[in-house]
């Protein structure tokens, strides 16, 4: 099958780049690399074809769609601080970027759109787990922009003759996520400084709760939302199942490190939720959805991962 994986050279987008690649499928990315890493692409350069551009440009877009099946579409400008600094180009790159590929896939024929979507549309919920069903309340200007993409992709599934589904992703981690960024995820940001016996950064209490997500379980569910049957127009939860405060966190990584923990709170971030953890049921039913990887195991390969990297 020919694919297309936008922001196949980010963090998730190169994973799956892998796991596409390793089942046989002709895989395209594009990727204009603001945020992607030419180095995770680096040991497939002759098996992937690569289109250079900005999902903000639909003739680059439409070009890089041209004669695939399925587009994975994963590229975005991430990060909850990153849009409360500049919300007019998250909203830009999330919102019109998504646009232009829903657009060009419907004029390529492409039979289906698979979405990376956010935990960050739901807001602070009254309750938890949290469900497909629940009215979205983002608090974010990202998150706002990733439910604005949502509801694209869901009314193109009713008015195109083409598929589309979306995968709500809860704080995903592993190898390839890179912990020098500003914006860095907390799981690469707290094992580089527990590794280097330096304070983490807690915002608030550390007592905030969520459903860390090893990019495996992401990857699989992707492969998943291409391929079944009756799901287009559809949202799904997907996440590791297994919720852990970020103190929770730190100590764990200190643990597999053997490390002792030392924290450094600070104020809370504008834009942050207090508890994001998700129910996954409506993925497991209709996509055959299971994580399969463990927090603690995905923790314990992304802190080889990263140290391995760093000799």
């Amino acid at each position: 099958m020919r694919v297309l994986v936008t922001g196949g050279a980010g963090f998730i987008g190169s994973n799956l780049v892998r796991a596409l690649l390793e089942r046989g499928d002709d895989v395209r990315v594009l990727d204009n690399f603001s945020t992607g890493n030419r180095a995770n692409l680096a040991s497939l350069t002759n098996d992937v074809e690569l289109v250079e551009g900005e999902l903000r440009s639909y003739e680059r877009v439409h070009n890089a769609v041209g004669k695939v099946e399925v587009v994975f579409h994963l590229g975005a400008l991430g990060s909850v601080p990153r849009s409360v600094q500049d919300p007019l180009t998250s909203s830009a790159v999330n919102v019109e970027g998504t646009l232009n590929v829903l657009l060009a896939a419907r004029d390529e024929g492409v039979r289906r759109v698979v979405f990376a979507s956010s935990s960050s549309i739901y807001g602070n919920q009254p309750e938890l787990p949290l469900r497909e069903a629940m009215a979205p309340d983002p608090i974010s200007p990202y998150g706002v922009a990733k439910l604005a993409a949502e509801r694209y992709c869901v009314s193109f599934a009713r008015v195109y003759p083409f598929e589309t589904v979306v995968l709500r992703y809860f704080n995903v981690f592993g190898p390839r996520q890179d912990p020098r960024s500003q914006y860095a995820a907390v799981v690469p940001l707290f094992v580089t400084a527990i590794a280097a016996g330096e304070p983490v950064t807690i915002f608030d209490d550390g007592g905030q709760s969520r459903d860390f997500t090893y990019v495996d379980n992401v990857v699989a569910a992707n492969l998943q939302a291409a391929d079944a049957g009756g799901v287009s127009g559809r949202i799904f939860n997907i996440s590791g199942g297994t919720p852990a405060t970020v103190n929770e966190l730190a100590e764990t990584i200190g643990r597999l490190l053997d490390k002792p923990v030392e924290r450094r709170h600070v104020p809370p971030r504008a834009g942050d939720l207090r508890d994001s953890w998700a129910d996954v049921s409506e993925a497991r039913n209709a996509l055959g959805f299971a994580p399969t990887v463990s927090l603690e195991d995905g923790l314990r390969r992304t802190t080889e991962f990263l140290l391995d990297r760093e000799k």
